[in-house]
């Protein structure tokens, strides 16, 4: 049986099941541009085991059967209940080899898309997200998460969850307590609490005691970098672009540096993009350009401090308007007196393709040590 809410009657949980049915043949019959040829609900099977949905499709000359198990919202240990009656399904059919195992549902976290993959099971969201693998058949379609959220899955990328994300990335190897969190992340415990717990169902942190003695540790921060780096590629920052003239190209953070530390800027600020990485993380031979994040309303000022002037083309330094999680955790290098954003925040803006960052961002990764 599904995992739907057990206050709700057994009508409309059928009526949830029946339209997601319709929902997922008309998805696969798109999808494949097949057929489905059969539809039979709540198959009896072994010993008093219930399989929610049994198709046959048909794509050209090939057909086969898709074993189908309905959840709602799921997290990966929602989804160990469905894989399990899948398995049991599929060892008691006669063809076991012709049969599709596929989770259907309103939407899925994370962790649980990626279990499912790993165990060959397909899986459908109602967003329209579909995934099968069998034989030569590949149905890999994605929504992005702009297009269509995910209702019922906690976001953990709002403004003031982005900064427990990072917190819980810089201290990744740390037990903490709610509050020690919320310290470390200048947030509430509530925010702390929220993220957390969102967390643990997607079984990316583990904990140790109870009540106030309840500690929590992050136990897969390269699934959390990687989910967080999805979201960071479709910010829309406000971003300005400049020109600073410097005799040698490669001492423009230097030169850049020795303008703030005269002026004494009372914001706080800091390099990021491709020279702070190189700086971090040593890839390149030189680097040209500087990017540097000021607060919102800030870029103009920190313009005129520097004495840059405005330039669409041929400019060298970006001024990229954010607060919150990007000036976070600043670092000061031992051989570079200057602040340099977070590691991780260096890593999440290398993620936009240009010239060889690519390589940067791995690189910096590898310092990370994830």
């Amino acid at each position: 049986m599904s995992n739907l809410s057990p206050a709700g009657s057994s009508g409309a949980r059928h009526a949830y099941e029946s339209k997601m049915a319709d929902e997922l043949c008309a998805a696969l019959a798109a999808a494949t541009n097949g057929e489905i040829v059969s539809r039979r609900a709540e198959i009896a099977f072994g010993d008093r085991h219930r399989l929610d949905l049994l198709l046959s499709l048909r794509v050209g000359d090939s057909s086969a059967e898709l074993a189908i198990e309905t959840v709602r919202n799921a997290y990966p240990r929602d989804v160990q209940a469905a894989i399990w009656r899948l398995n049991e399904y599929q060892l008691s059919s006669p063809d076991r080899t012709d049969v599709i195992p596929l989770v259907a549902a309103e939407s899925l976290s994370p962790g649980a898309r990626e279990m499912l993959r790993k165990r060959g099971i397909g899986y459908f969201e109602r967003n329209g997200n579909l995934y099968l693998r069998y034989g030569s058949w590949l149905v890999n379609i994605e929504k992005p998460e702009r297009e269509a959220a995910k209702r019922g899955v906690t976001s953990l990328f709002t403004d003031a969850r982005e900064m427990v994300v990072h917190a819980l990335l810089v201290n990744r190897n740390k037990w903490l307590t709610g509050g020690e969190l919320a310290e470390v992340s200048q947030t509430s415990q509530y925010t702390c609490s929220v993220v957390l717990q969102e967390l643990e169902r997607r079984e990316w942190s583990e904990s140790s005691g109870s009540g106030r003695t309840l500690r929590r540790r992050l136990s897969r921060p390269r699934a959390l970098l990687d989910n967080w780096a999805e979201h960071w590629k479709n910010r829309r920052d406000e971003r300005t672009r400049w020109y600073c003239f410097v005799d040698q190209p490669k001492l423009l953070l230097s030169r850049l540096t020795c303008e703030i530390d005269r002026a004494g800027v009372s914001f706080p600020w800091a390099f990021t993009g491709t020279s702070a990485a190189n700086v971090f993380a040593p890839l390149l031979t030189g680097t040209d350009t500087a990017d540097i994040v000021v607060p919102p309303g800030r870029a103009k000022e920190m313009a005129k401090t520097l004495g840059l002037k405005p330039a669409e083309k041929g400019a060298n330094v970006t001024l990229i308007e954010r607060d919150g999680t990007s000036l976070q955790f600043r670092n000061v290098h031992p051989e570079f007196p200057s602040y340099f954003a977070s590691p991780f925040i260096l890593y999440l803006d290398l993620l936009d393709g240009r010239g060889r960052n690519k390589e940067l961002a791995e690189n910096v990764l590898a310092q990370l040590d994830l």
